[in-house]
């Protein structure tokens, strides 16, 4: 539905209700919808609000406003009454004018800026370990919603909080210390993430042979646990970093610059880029100075050791601890300060946080705080809060037998992606180099959407092999009917400055794609305000559904007249530029062939 006739729309309904009711209605409460497939018309207004102004039942009240809007507009050609809702049909040379003049303009789906500055934040990966399925859920998820804001008319900020310290990532320094024998990601051919998640991992088996020997010799588990000795150097070594030791600071550096570059691979392959990175290391210590307004403000209180402390059981929360009695900071606190920090830097209108939903206690009492705290910018604060990814069992096997690696699913993908494109015999006529991109655009397509199709608070279970499907609800299908409308215009020679041309009819087939593209930036606005790139995904599946039902039953390149032809050229132009655009804000490549 083109903006412009739903504003007609419910300006003229307000002008029904005050000549045939002699009431005024707020133009908010008039409420359209596209019309149900089962019954005649394209709009649909609910009538059930005017019911109150007209005393009379809905079937009445909505016969006597569709015949006055049936006067007023000379689109409408007939309507009909189903209960509350007045089904309204458009005539053809509306649906005409409506792809002429303003789907095929450049302008169409461009939204304006809306002067509003927005962050997101995701990502924030540890650099003791490789990303994961549950980073790849996040980094898309997080990519996706900037760019959707983005084409809102936001002005967007990606951020990445790296956290980089702490006794975690002392556990992969120490164990390559001990163990290591100095290997390097070039003396291995080893990514740099892979090779420190490996040192990780082995902290983690010879801690466990450390506790186990102390147990075997009458310690318990928990006394086992805190006298390992490897677990008494990790700390040692972060008491070390925190001191600025210059040896320990070298290693830590030159081990993060390792992981860092395979971090990149990674990023670069999923497709997510970032404007802005925060390094824990750089805010850990941030926050301290809140506390302190919070204490003065009468915000927080001290208990008897000098810990300091918030009470939220007003807000349905605990007491919170913000800062512990020795005066180091706990999660919280530095949370706190980065917050501050981020918006002194940039004083956006709202900042999103795309965090797993383990966290969403968390995020309450951070908001809850600042709010308390009297920071006005809180308002805007939002934790986008998302489902655990899942495999069905034994579907993929993992680097270190628990989690599933990104860059081992991401390579998976582009297997599957060959396999089942070659099966199918897709890709006759392409050069090696062709063969390659095409898989990746397919494997990462199927990848994305698959992830991206789901409401973000709910947990899914990816399945590998059911996302390169080119008949279901994945990406492939959606890449697959791109490349169809390129094929079809590439054979016209299709010329997009062509002369618009106005058949003397149209099919529903035709009038249906129109009003589905039409729709597109209503779409945008509605995932926009939802932070959901799932709207997004659901529309370019939908749309691309109705492209191929047009393509089935009408001719494009064999119609029998000229102008039935050159309208349908621009009518699958139009359509393809739509999918493209909205597999673009989910980060997703369709291909120009297949």
């Amino acid at each position: 539905m083109a903006n412009s006739i739903q504003e007609l729309l419910i300006e003229k309904t307000v002008e029904a209700v005050s000549a045939l009711y002699g009431s005024e209605i707020p133009a908010q409460q008039i409420s359209l919808q596209e019309t149900r497939k089962e019954f005649e018309g394209q709009i649909t207004i609910v009538v059930f609000p005017v019911t109150r102004f007209s005393k009379k039942s809905p079937e009445v009240t909505g016969a006597e406003i569709g015949e006055y809007l049936q006067r007023e507009i000379s689109d409408i050609t007939a309507f009909n009454v189903i209960k509350g809702f007045l089904n309204l049909s458009f005539s053809d040379a509306y649906w005409v004018n409506l792809l002429n003049d303003t789907i095929l303009s450049d302008s169409f789906a461009v939204l304006p800026k809306n002067g509003k500055k927005v962050m997101v934040e995701y990502s924030s990966p540890n650099t003791n370990k490789p990303l994961h399925l549950g980073h790849i859920r996040n980094n898309l998820l997080g990519f996706s919603v900037a760019e959707i804001l983005g084409a809102a008319g936001y002005d967007v900020i990606k951020a990445n909080l790296v956290n980089d310290r702490g006794i975690h990532i002392c556990k992969s320094m120490l164990a390559w210390q001990k163990f290591g024998e100095g290997q390097t990601p070039e003396s291995t051919g080893m990514k740099g993430d892979h090779l420190v998640g490996k040192y990780y991992v082995i902290f983690d088996k010879e801690y466990k042979k450390e506790i186990d020997e102390l147990k075997a010799a009458g310690q318990s588990e928990d006394d086992a646990k805190k006298n390992a000795p490897l677990i008494k150097e990790a700390q040692a070594m972060l008491q070390q970093w925190e001191a600025g030791d210059e040896e320990v600071i070298s290693l830590w550096k030159t081990m993060n610059s390792w992981v860092y570059t395979g971090f990149d691979k990674t990023y670069k392959q999923l497709g997510v880029d970032f404007d802005k990175f925060y390094y824990e290391s750089d805010t850990y210590l941030l926050g301290k100075d809140i506390i302190q307004e919070g204490l003065d403000k009468g915000v927080f209180f001290k208990k008897e050791d000098n810990s300091v402390w918030i009470d939220l059981t007003d807000e349905g929360l605990d007491q919170k601890l913000v800062l512990r009695g020795d005066g180091t900071s706990v999660y919280i606190t530095q949370d706190l300060g980065t917050a501050q920090l981020k918006y002194d830097e940039f004083k956006m209108d709202e900042s999103i946080y795309v965090v797993g939903n383990e966290q969403d206690y968390h995020f309450k009492v951070l908001f809850a705080i600042l709010k308390k705290l009297g920071k006005d910018w809180a308002q805007g604060l939002f934790h986008l809060s998302y489902g655990m990814v899942d495999l069905p069992h034994g579907k993929m096997k993992s680097r270190e037998g628990t989690v599933v690696d990104a860059d081992d699913l991401m390579q998976e993908m582009l297997d599957t992606a060959q396999q089942r494109t070659e099966e199918l015999g897709k890709t006759e006529g392409l050069e090696e180099d062709e063969k390659a991109a095409l898989y990746n655009t397919l494997g990462m397509g199927a990848l994305k959407y698959f992830l991206l199709k789901v409401d973000p608070k709910k947990r899914l279970l990816f399945n590998p092999n059911e996302s390169v499907d080119f008949q279901g609800h994945t990406g492939p299908f959606i890449q697959y009917t791109h490349a169809r409308i390129k094929s079809v215009l590439r054979k016209a020679a299709y010329q997009a400055d062509a002369a618009k041309v106005v058949p003397a009819s149209i099919s529903a087939f035709e009038r249906d794609l129109i009003q589905a593209i039409a729709g597109y930036p209503e779409v945008i606005v509605l995932a926009a305000k939802e932070f959901s790139p799932a709207q997004i995904a659901n529309y370019a599946y939908e749309l691309a559904k109705l492209y191929n039902k047009f393509y089935h039953e009408e001719n494009i390149l064999k119609a029998e007249q000229e102008d039935v032809k050159q309208f349908r050229l621009h009518l699958s132009a139009a359509a393809a530029k739509v999918i493209s655009g909205s597999m673009k804000l989910l980060g997703i490549q369709v291909p120009e062939r297949m």
